[in-house]
Formats: C-alpha cells, sequence, structure tokens
C-alpha cells in the first residue's frame, strides 16, 4: 500500500548526523559502529532504499534550527540568524537531492498529483524520486515574519510555530506561555499565504491561542495521545476534539516515550516495555473513537528524529515496516478502506482541500 509519512527529519539526519540517505540503512549503520557522539548511533531506520521498500512515496519533509540561550536545557544556535543558515543548508541538501533524482519538491496540486500518478505504477520503485512537502519545525529560524514569505517562494508549505522549550515564536513541549505579538502575527501571514499550521509541540496555552486565532489548514504531524501516555507532548482529549473540529489529520509518532507509559530515556528497552506498532495503533484508535470516524489519522512516524531502534517499536527493524501496519488495523476491524485513508488517504484529502 501507498504510504504518506508526514515527519521525518531528513535533511537533520544528512546534515548533522552526516548520514548519507542514498545508502540502506544497515550500510548507514555500519558506518556509525563505535561512535558515540549521538544515542542512536549505529541505530537508524530511515533512508532512501527503505522508503521506497516500504512504498513510502511521499513524505513531509523538515527543516529544523532552534534558537536558544547559551548554557540551556535544549541544543540549538544562539541567534536567528545561525538558524536561520542552518535551515538554509538544510533546504540546499535537498535540491542536491533533487539533482540526483532521489527527491522532488511537491508545493502545489498539479505537483501532488503527478507525483500520484508516477508512484501509482508499482513497477520500478527503485528508480523513482521521493516526494517531499517541505515543512519547518520550530519557527525560531525565521529571522523577521519577512522570512517566511522567503521560505514561502522556495516551497516551505507548513511551519510547526514551536519545538521544545520557550520559542521566539511560540513555547513548546514542557514550556508555558499564550502566543506573543510574533506568534500572531506569524498565524496571519501564514494564512494569508494559504500555509499549513502543524499543531505538534505547541504547549498547551499557545495551542488553544492557535486554534482560536487561525482560520487555514491544520495538522499535528507526529502527535499521540495524552490519555494513555500522560505528558504535555502528546495531545488532550479536548485538544483533539478542537483539532478534529477544524478537520485536521494526526500523525501516528513511533517515538517510543510518546507510545508508552513509564518510558525511561537511555534506560528502557522496547521489548521489555513491549513497545511494538499496535501501541501506535492504540492512539490512532483512540483518536478514532473520539472522532467517531477514521477520518483524522495518519502516519507521521518521526523515525531517526535524534532516536534510532533504541527507542522505537521492536518489531520495526526499517521504516519499510511500516508495511506491517494495514494488517495490524486490519486485526483490529478496520477495513480495507479505513486502511487506504489512515495510510495515506487522509493527508491527501487535507492538502487537495488545501491547494485546490
Amino acid at each position: 500500500m501507498f504510504i504518506i509519512d508526514a515527519h521525518l527529519d531528513l535533511s537533520m539526519n544528512a546534515m548533522e548526523w552526516n548520514r548519507d540517505l542514498r545508502l540502506p540503512v544497515h550500510a548507514i549503520r555500519e558506518t556509525e559502529i563505535g561512535m558515540t557522539d549521538k544515542p542512536d548511533r549505529g541505530s537508524g531506520t530511515v533512508a532512501f532504499p527503505e522508503l521506497r521498500k516500504g512504498n513510502i512515496g511521499l513524505v513531509v519533509a523538515t527543516q529544523i534550527g532552534r534558537v536558544v540561550k547559551p548554557g540551556g536545557t535544549y541544543k540549538g544556535w544562539h541567534s536567528p540568524e545561525q538558524a536561520w543558515a542552518q535551515t538554509q543548508g538544510q533546504l540546499q541538501w535537498y535540491r542536491s537531492m533533487e539533482e540526483v533524482g532521489e527527491m522532488i519538491q511537491i508545493c502545489n496540486l498539479d505537483q501532488l498529483e503527478k507525483h500520484l500518478t508516477l508512484w501509482s505504477d508499482e513497477s520500478t520503485h527503485d528508480k523513482k524520486p521521493i516526494g517531499y512537502i517541505l515543512s519547518l519545525e520550530g519557527a525560531d529560524s525565521l529571522i523577521t515574519v519577512d522570512h517566511l514569505h522567503r521560505a514561502f517562494a522556495y516551497g516551505l508549505r507548513a511551519v510547526g510555530p514551536g519545538h521544545y522549550g520557550p520559542g521566539r515564536y511560540a513555547n513548546g513541549t514542557d514550556a508555558t506561555g499564550r502566543l506573543n505579538q510574533m506568534g500572531k502575527d506569524l498565524l496571519k501571514e501564514m494564512e494569508q499565504l494559504n500555509m499549513i499550521l502543524d499543531a505538534t509541540h505547541l504547549c498547551d496555552d499557545a495551542f488553544w491561542d492557535a486554534m482560536e486565532l487561525f482560520n487555514g489548514t491544520v495538522w499535528a504531524s507526529h502527535n499521540n495521545c495524552r490519555a494513555l501516555v500522560d505528558h504535555n507532548r502528546q495531545f488532550s482529549d479536548e485538544m483533539i476534539k478542537a483539532l478534529i473540529q477544524k478537520d485536521a489529520v494526526i500523525g501516528g509518532s513511533l517515538d517510543a516515550w510518546m507510545m508508552v507509559p513509564g518510558w525511561q530515556k537511555k534506560i528502557s528497552q522496547p521489548k521489555e516495555m513491549d513497545c511494538d506498532l499496535e501501541k501506535m495503533i492504540n492512539h490512532m484508535d483512540h483518536i478514532c473513537q473520539l472522532a467517531g470516524n477514521t477520518n483524522h489519522i495518519g502516519i507521521g512516524t518521526d523515525l531517526d528524529g535524534a532516536y534510532g531502534k533504541e527507542q522505537c517499536p521492536y518489531d520495526l527493524e526499517t521504516i519499510a515496516d511500516m508495511q506491517k501496519v494495514p494488517a495490524l488495523l486490519q486485526k483490529r476491524g478496520y477495513t480495507a478502506a479505513d486502511c487506504e485513508k489512515i495510510m495515506h488517504g487522509n493527508w491527501l484529502r487535507l492538502l487537495r482541500n488545501t491547494w485546490h
């Protein structure tokens, strides 16, 4: 089945982890044997060959550059100008991958439909470019709101205003506080540009402000449920209902600490915690029960989002194993039509409604 993954940090892996994503996952792992600079060395799950093997022909791919104070809790850049430069380097990596035929940017409806036609022919997947929709995870790197217009011109189509901790435009996970004036101005410009608001990572205060102020398309690229794993990174039932009201789609994430309660980072192991793909479906099913339908969930794995096999489902060796998900859904009573909506159809409906 064709799959859309609404959240992959591909350029971060290429630029900061120094991974050549044209290589198979296992070859990348071999290059990292003995490396200790990152906690997930030697355990990555995402590369172009595995995306093609898994029929994951369209992804939402990120730029990311957080701004932080020196000596703070979170890693990032010490000025917006540095963060902007980092995201521009990431953009050039995507451009380089386009030049060698590995990727193709999708910015509008015509490009989307043409790309879907290409991937509907199931032969020669190993030759096809992977389509990507460019998203900005955390808006800190936008030096001014005017930089949003520059970013739109080079193909940015979705923005998550916050990430972790305090943000220049919006506070994110583990922080509190309402949208500041810059954040409000950002949402206004995004709406005028018909850009998608990614509600993922917004702290509760900023989330509710955004729901009130923003009248454009909303999605949550990679988010799970607070009712199942109680943490502010997750959405409460009230937040999920608000997203449903806006006809949003929420992508199921495969970061283990968001999937099962009691996960201790760098200590817990997926098998010991019984963390498998079924746990993601638990979160998806919870959203479906709140909605009364299957129209508001999709896939947004966040695989290799600064973690690897050590912190994702034990029954997933590489991202190609996302092809296991439809059978797991059907085992729960979801129909073939439901599975198509979840694996790609809901994201396509949202994009077509936005870009019509």
